[in-house]
């Protein structure tokens, strides 16, 4: 099966880098890993000791960002080499001050696993949440490095699960420590033999508690929330702005909104601002505008989401009626309601919140508008959604304290 599998690697490898010629995500993806055995080779030492952390992108960043974090202050003369999967995760964050060094993993062949092992020389491997790569495990078995898996999450239906999964089994089971989010992946991973199982928890919650204690202010939003109630919707897509547009344009002017949309391209900004009928501006606008007479907002920059919501009285979080649903933790946090669509099966905060009616998923349009009414016109229901989820995220945290606890002994 392993053989089969290093054949599958290699087809697609092949046929990636021919959709890399169409498709600008896919050209990243490819282009990305010509250097990163360039860049290791020239940053790392046979003298050097590392700790290697591997997130399969940008989500996945932050919820193994609180062990890089611990992993820094406690082992300041190793090295930290942190690699990503995706364009998503690596793009965003390739010049992050949180690792020594920031690559694209490269493709899981016998031959870059063996490089890649050999360059890097770990003291241990951290891998965040799921992915998982037959051939490094392999290698790190065989060069008797430790991996850890941090803030996993396993559902039944997952191919370690399955009659025919066996050859994935064998390489889930090369990991020496387990940490997972809840009590059904444990169950799940003892099912199949595996039994060194902790329930941590999920990291995420330790990042985002951290966030309370930071400057959240930012002088542009003092101006434009202006003591009203403030919407803020963030990382949005089409699907949901075609529901929050149509609604936004229909309501009264009671409320300020801003929007910062999951992709920024010029385009796409121009177009969503054009929508909206009522008095609308940019964040790349803001300093030639008197932004008290806005009631829309749309931010066109990046990195300055958590902290706007940090001015919301209530959450829109997008995704959940096309890719997946982005972060629901950060407006959270600051015990704020938070609204989604309705698909977000598999994240496991989301639909914790959502059963505790922290969380609030919608369907249409019609569904959104009257969930909007009942928060706005009571005071005391919006107050007690919020309070869920920055109640659950308080007495969740502290994943990251028990995760490293562990791993000092592993180094």
């Amino acid at each position: 099966m392993h053989s089969i599998y290093n054949v599958i690697v290699q087809i697609s490898w092949f046929f990636l880098k021919i959709l890399a010629l169409f498709n600008s995500k896919l050209k990243l993806f490819v282009n990305g890993r010509k250097h990163s055995f360039y860049l290791l080779d020239n940053a790392i030492s046979k003298e050097d000791r590392t700790l290697w952390v591997h997130a399969a992108s940008l989500g996945e960043y932050e919820q193994g960002l609180p062990i890089i974090e611990r992993l820094k202050k406690e082992y300041p003369t190793h090295k930290i080499i942190l690699t990503f999967f995706s364009p998503s995760g690596y793009e965003i964050k390739k010049n992050t001050s949180a690792a020594d060094v920031v690559v694209y993993l490269p493709m899981d062949t016998k031959k870059n696993a063996a490089h890649f092992i050999k360059t890097v020389h770990p003291d241990i491997a951290i891998f965040v949440k799921y992915e998982i790569w037959p051939n490094y495990m392999k290698v790190l078995e065989e060069h008797k490095v430790p991996a850890v898996l941090i803030s996993a999450l396993f559902k039944k239906n997952q191919i370690y699960f399955k009659a025919y999964g066996g050859f994935m089994r064998r390489t889930l089971r090369k990991f020496s420590n387990y940490f997972v989010q809840d009590e059904n992946s444990k169950v799940l991973l003892e099912s199949i033999g595996i039994k060194n199982v902790e329930i941590s928890g999920d990291t995420r919650l330790d990042r985002v508690s951290e966030i309370l204690d930071r400057d959240n202010s930012l002088d542009f939003m003092e101006v434009f929330k202006n003591d009203k109630l403030c919407f803020v919707a963030g990382s949005t897509w089409p699907e949901d702005e075609a529901i929050l547009i149509d609604h936004i344009n229909n309501a009264p002017k009671n409320l300020k909104y801003v929007l910062a949309p999951h992709t920024i391209k010029k385009d796409k900004i121009l177009g969503l601002a054009g929508a909206f009928t009522k008095k609308t501006t940019l964040y790349s606008k803001i300093d030639s505008n008197n932004l008290r007479d806005y009631d829309v907002l749309i931010i066109d920059n990046v990195g300055l989401l958590t902290k706007i919501y940090s001015y919301a009285n209530i959450a829109y979080v997008g995704g959940g009626f096309s890719t997946g649903l982005h972060n629901t933790l950060e407006p959270a946090v600051f015990g704020i309601p938070v609204i989604i669509g309705p698909n977000y099966d598999g994240f496991k905060e989301a639909e914790d919140l959502a059963e505790l009616k922290g969380i609030y998923p919608i369907k249409d349009q019609w569904t959104f508008g009257e969930l909007l009414k009942k928060l706005l016109d009571s005071p005391e229901f919006r107050k007690k959604t919020g309070e869920i989820n920055a109640g659950y995220i308080s007495k969740n945290k502290g994943a990251s304290l028990e995760i490293m606890n562990h791993i000092r002994e592993l180094i």
